[in-house]
């Protein structure tokens, strides 16, 4: 757990939270809903993969009016 994979199915990327109920648990890397992912739909990403979303995000929050 712990670990950054991607969702296949979807295209998403969320770090491990649970294995759980013949599925795996993901959380959005800036935060949020976790959503449930099949084992086979899920693959380990790079650490450049894993810092692209957040680098994504605090973009948009810096770009947001003040």
């Amino acid at each position: 757990m712990g670990a950054t994979a991607r969702d296949t199915a979807r295209d998403r990327v969320g770090r491990v939270m649970a294995h759980e109920c013949g599925r795996v648990w993901l959380r959005p890397l800036g935060g949020g809903c976790e959503w449930a992912a099949r084992p086979g739909d899920v693959e380990p990403v790079s650490l450049s993969e894993s810092l692209s979303p957040l680098v994504a995000e605090a973009n948009r929050r810096s770009a947001e009016p003040r």
